[in-house]
């Protein structure tokens, strides 16, 4: 190596099983605020755009209506 540095390796890396169990707890229990954020940009999202295109249909006089 020219620069001086070093590689390096990882063989092996020892965690006790009990302390993967609790992270993936904790990640699982970190993605339910995670998901209410995103399903509420989604929704926010689909109301603009369902608006946005129901506006341009009625500008068109393209309207569905429903049947009763």
């Amino acid at each position: 190596m020219a620069d001086g540095s070093n590689p390096v390796t990882i063989r092996d890396i020892d965690i006790p099983f009990l302390r993967i169990v609790v992270i993936l707890i904790k990640w699982s229990i970190a993605a339910i605020p995670a998901a209410i954020v995103v399903v509420i940009v989604y929704s926010i999202l689909a109301a603009l755009l369902g608006g946005l295109v129901m506006g341009l249909l009625e500008m068109v006089g393209n309207v569905p209506t429903p049947s009763p």
